[in-house]
């Protein structure tokens, strides 16, 4: 048989889909499969940049990437990346790229997606073209990077997100958990709006406003206000108010991308038109699927109906169903935002006067219910808060159970099945999770075919693996399926997931055959030997921990702040932030920080949160320099490690003060600084209960209370994730305050998962477990914690002091800047 060439232009979630759908068709065989994508990575999960903003620790590239450049070349596929089609030529069968290079196509499907609408704003653009420094959509891994870059850089960030729909609130919460002040604008009267009736709406905005978030309705954005050096100050509203800004977010809607079809003469009105067989109108060989066509006056946004058109254009294509036909899709939304579990179906409210509509509205605790029922049919449904009835009222409104005569039963478990009998009794092809579109079959199948963990089931087949809102149903649906025989995932409490141990399984691993660098520890420990770059930073991090200075570095070991000792930016300069111990300077030493402001051109100078400045816009190359003009110590405001101790007066000056807060400041600041921790930890202390230096809200803070007493608090948390400290202890001398501190410090950096918080380690231990350790010693473990903290103290080096001598030439040359990667094919 001749093979046939396969043309896929766009290479994200609809077009990758396609392929693959063909392929499990046998199209493998049946043609030569190329593709072009204008992003220079495989295919990845969109759906999963809203958790890579908000900092999850859990989210590593098997998360993100649905089809990494491996997949394209084990079955064939050639991928030419960081490319963009630019040119249909129908009557040649061609397409020509930006890059100038041209390929010929048999079958032509086109998966461009679509792109962020930015309105036409005064101010959103330089005269060029470009969108301003500053302003961002939230559509693409750059997208994702660029604001988390500008997030941690430091500066006192505050962002604007404009749009209160569902992307827009990912943003807004993903930002507000990074730290920073966020306000969500939104044009419409309440959140939401395309899925959310206005009692919907409001609930949502008191969850969203519980998490810090400020939300502003009614409001149209009609500029972006730009300070006297061309940066972004703020937005403006047509009713001439303005709200301060230097972050922009951009989310009121997206586009169909449709400008690559439109150029070739194909039919488009708001997308690619298509017929019920994803063909494009008026031509044999060219399909469309996606966001960027157009089915019945239909464009879908969701990925549910993606992956219910790539099903039937992939029948049609490799010919297994000629007939198969795509209808259109009915919309069940279920998702998390911002932390919330919504599910919308249907109309929002009722449209005639026959409807029966049953509301539940109980703001208080943040849940709102209701559904819309004709003819003794499911039309509509909303769940917010409490999603635990969705499955019935899934199957319900596909009309795959009867209703119950007692309306109100559909929103509580009142003779309707519970959410696990809901789980048993789904039908096979109810769609469990919308965002990779698995159904309760695929994940039986799964079970029956060997999967023995929930684990094994979500790898297999990806559900749960979008916004986490079907990961209870999953773990009921494997249960039923497996009978009792699940297992328990050992893989839950392994460090790394490519060495099956727990963390301090692996620490004794480390020290027992002296492992001393990231791929010894591969090597001796990891299954088959094999290497897993997710893995690297956290064996490096941890190989600090327990060799302090003896650990042997290795390239490509740890990330590039960690290599540079700075923070970078997202203009790829640097940020440079020298120790002010307790937040105390003198003189010299600011006419010194002046100077080499002043000799490097730095564009921005910073007064950080953390009591310290921030020299920001340094060049990599200049970066020796900087540091050896400063001679002033490391700040660590780069490194997962001991950051700053931030404090108040105290006693020295303050007429409330009931301890040398400043003194004990700096020799807390003095014993630990740069010591290596799991994630990034706050210290501070407090000379009275005023707390002034925020010290309540530390993950380690200290309280004078009177009479030489100080309270220690541990686990505070004063960013998206607002928590008070739990009192671990009271001593009696700052001496006491060290020691305890210690032992706080190494029992975290030894039992802490990677990236994880104090504020959510210490829960999870249990402040009295943690007590009965540190205090009381009940493990008889105190010893030791104290002799390996004092060797880490005794191992410190300030890696600002070792830049004469970099690792490698290359380490502070200038950056390149940033380009597509080389286009060249993937086999």
């Amino acid at each position: 048989m001749t093979r046939q060439r396969l043309l896929v232009v766009g290479n994200g979630m609809a077009g990758a889909r396609t392929v693959e759908e063909i392929f499990a068709r046998g199209g493998a065989d049946m043609f030569d499969v190329t593709m072009i994508g204008d992003e220079p990575y495989g295919n990845y999960n969109r759906i999963m940049l809203s958790h890579v903003l908000s900092g999850e620790s859990s989210i590593d590239d098997d998360d993100l990437m649905l089809n990494p450049m491996a997949w394209y070349r084990e079955n064939n596929v050639t991928l030419f990346v960081g490319d963009r089609a630019v040119k249909l030529d129908r009557f040649a069968k061609s397409v020509t790229c930006e890059s100038g290079r041209t390929v010929d196509y048999d079958i032509l499907v086109i998966a461009t997606g679509s792109n962020t609408f930015f309105p036409n704003m005064d101010g959103l653009r330089e005269p060029d073209g470009r969108l301003a420094k500053g302003i961002f959509g939230f559509r693409t891994i750059e997208d994702t990077n660029g604001m988390l870059q500008m997030a941690l850089s430091g500066d006192d960030v505050r962002a604007v997100v404009i749009g209160g729909g569902l992307l827009g609130l990912e943003a807004a919460y993903g930002l507000r958990t990074q730290g920073i002040d966020v306000d969500v604008v939104h044009s419409p009267g309440h959140l939401m709006n395309q899925q959310l009736d206005e009692r919907g709406g409001r609930v949502l905005r008191n969850k969203i406003e519980d998490l810090g978030v400020g939300v502003h309705t009614s409001k149209r954005t009609t500029s972006v206000l730009r300070a006297d050096d061309g940066s972004v100050a703020g937005v403006g509203f047509n009713d001439d108010t303005t709200l301060a800004a230097s972050m922009i977010v951009v989310t009121a809607g997206i586009r169909p991308n449709v400008e690559f079809a439109r150029g070739g003469g194909l039919v488009v009105e708001r997308g690619i038109v298509v017929d019920d067989q994803m063909r494009c109108e008026d031509e044999g060989s060219i399909y469309s699927v996606g966001e960027c066509c157009q089915h019945r006056g239909e464009v879908y946004g969701l990925v549910a109906p993606l992956w219910e058109q790539a099903v039937v254009l992939a029948d049609v294509i490799t010919g297994a169903d000629p007939t198969a036909a795509y209808h259109g899709s009915r919309l069940t939304t279920k998702l998390k935002v911002a932390g919330v579990d919504v599910a919308a179906m249907g109309v929002k409210g009722p449209e005639r006067d026959t409807d029966e509509f049953v509301q539940f509205y109980e703001p208080r605790s943040g849940t709102y219910k209701s559904v819309v029922v004709r003819d003794n049919k499911l039309i509509g449904a909303m769940l917010l808060g409490d999603i635990s009835k969705v499955s019935f009222l899934t199957q319900a409104f596909d009309e795959k159970v009867p209703l119950p005569d007692e309306r109100i039963s559909m929103l509580f478990d009142m003779g309707t099945p519970s959410a696990e009998t809901g789980a048993a009794e789904l039908a096979d092809d109810v769609q469990v999770c919308n965002c990779n579109g698995v159904t309760k079959g695929d994940i039986v199948a799964c079970v029956h075919g060997g999967a023995k963990t929930v684990a094994d089931v979500v790898a297999k087949t990806r559900a749960g693996k979008g916004c986490g809102s079907c990961k209870g149903l999953v773990g009921d649906i494997v249960a039923c399926a497996a009978g009792g025989a699940l297992e328990v995932d050992p893989a839950a409490n392994w460090y790394v997931p490519s060495i099956p141990m727990t963390k301090p399984e692996l620490i004794a691993a480390i020290r027992e055959n002296d492992l001393r660098s990231v791929s010894q520890i591969f090597a001796e420990l990891a299954t088959d030997g094999a290497e897993d770059v997710a893995s690297k930073m956290p064996l490096a991090s941890l190989l600090r921990v327990v060799w302090g200075p003896d650990w042997v570095d290795e390239r490509g070991a740890l990330f590039i702040n960690d290599r540079v000792h700075a923070n970078i930016q997202r203009d790829g300069t640097f940020s440079v932030v020298p120790q002010m111990m307790g937040g105390v300077t003198t003189p010299d030493q600011l006419r010194t920080i002046a100077d080499v402001a002043d000799k490097y051109n730095v564009p921005l100078v910073k007064v950080t949160g953390g009591q310290r400045i921030d020299l920001l816009g340094i060049k990599k190359e200049d970066l020796p320099k900087v540091w050896g003009d400063l001679d002033m110590p490391s700040g660590y405001a780069y490194g997962k490690s001991m950051r700053t101790v931030k404090t108040c007066v105290g006693t020295d000056f303050c007429r409330f003060g009931l301890g040398d807060s400043t003194a004990l400041g700096i020799a807390i600041e003095q014993r630990f600084q740069g010591l290596e921790t799991p994630a990034k930890l706050k210290m501070a202390v407090a000379g009275c209960p005023r707390n002034c230096s925020e010290a309540l809200c530390k993950d380690f803070g200290v309280v004078a209370v009177g009479d030489g007493r100080w309270e220690i608090y541990v686990g505070g948390a004063a960013g998206a994730h607002i928590r008070k400290g739990d009192v671990l202890a009271t001593v009696d001398s700052p001496e006491e305050v060290l020691t305890i501190a210690g032992r706080f410090m190494q029992y975290y950096r030894e039992e802490a998962k990677w990236l994880e918080r104090t504020y959510a380690w210490v829960p999870r231990i249990g402040l009295e477990e943690l007590r009965a350790i540190l205090i009381d010693d009940r493990d008889g473990i105190v010893a030791g914690l104290d002799e390996r903290m004092q060797k880490s103290i005794d191992g410190y080096t300030d890696p600002w002091k070792e830049r004469s001598a970099p690792r490698s030439p290359a380490q502070f040359q200038p950056s390149l800047p940033l380009l597509p990667l080389p286009q060249v094919p993937v086999r």
